[in-house]
């Protein structure tokens, strides 16, 4: 069933706390270099911008010591309307972050499905959320080393209400590390060279019209767009110190009201009034 509210319309965050092994990786590998400290006082800021400024109602999963990059929490789920779907993160160990966010999710009465490890179906397949741009009106779908082209065509089996593009992510590691929703009708995408490839790519594809916002520092096009309450629109959008040349063109580009966070921490939005509506229709 198709989107009934406008776009960007959310009524919960679902966040995950830092894990004390923040800085390493799923399944070993080197690492980055972190300041724990620092890591949970960004992450008050934007829990406490979703709470108080947004007005979501905030859901915080603990955080797992054992599952280091857990607070990476867009990758385990792709939400539209009253379906989750669970997804296949690439490495082995990741998968088990999902157990925590199912829980959540079955509690506000979405219909979860699953990417299982069984043969046929799903077989094969590997789907990680910050790989995939809804805009509203349809899905985008990077093919990167952490999502494939099986992990797409499970996402398309479960949103048949949309079209479902694949897209090569050809700058960055993840498609949101190049390009994000600005607003219902514009993508805000880096103007890196590999960034550019992925856009000509896209706007092949699609049949919908977008304004495009272009802006100098990858780590400036993976932003957050929310219709808050009493019909303000708001950006959140890395800080000026994470891109000093860019928030000047986002900020000129969009008409919302923009809001900085360290754009390393994640969220899962959901419209529960959604849920709340189709659970009430009767079969």
């Amino acid at each position: 069933m198709a989107n009934i509210y406008p776009y960007g319309c959310f009524t919960h965050a679902v966040v995950r706390g830092i894990p004390e092994s923040f800085g390493k990786l799923a399944e070993g590998g080197e690492g980055f270099q972190t300041d724990l400290a620092k890591a949970q006082r960004q992450m008050g800021v934007l829990t406490g911008a979703l709470r108080q400024k947004l007005g979501l109602q905030l859901i915080e999963i603990p955080a797992v010591s054992e599952l280091p990059e857990s607070w990476r929490i867009e990758d385990v789920a792709v939400i539209q309307g009253d379906t989750a779907l669970i997804t296949r993160p690439l490495k082995q160990q990741r998968r088990d972050e999902a157990e925590a966010v199912r829980r959540v999710l079955s509690e506000l009465k979405l219909t979860v499905l699953e990417m299982g490890d069984e043969e046929g179906g799903s077989a094969g397949a590997t789907l990680e959320g910050s790989d995939v741009l809804f805009t509203g009106k349809e899905f985008f779908v990077g093919i990167s080393k952490h999502t494939n082209h099986r992990g797409a065509e499970v996402l398309a089996d479960t949103f048949k209400d949309f079209a479902v593009s694949t897209v090569p992510v050809c700058g960055g590691s993840r498609l949101k590390n190049i390009c994000s929703m600005g607003g219902p009708d514009t993508i805000i995408i880096s103007s890196s060279d590999g960034a550019k490839k992925t856009l000509r790519v896209m706007e092949q594809l699609t049949d919908h019209h977008y304004e495009i916002l272009s802006v100098p520092e990858d780590v400036a096009a993976n932003c957050i767009y929310i219709r808050g309450p009493a019909k303000v629109d708001f950006l959140l959008h890395p800080t000026v110190e994470e891109c000093p040349n860019s928030i000047p063109v986002s900020n000129r580009g969009c008409s919302v009201k923009a809001l900085s966070f360290c754009h390393r921490w994640k969220t899962i939005l959901i419209n529960q009034w959604f849920s709340n509506f189709l659970h009430q229709v009767p079969p």
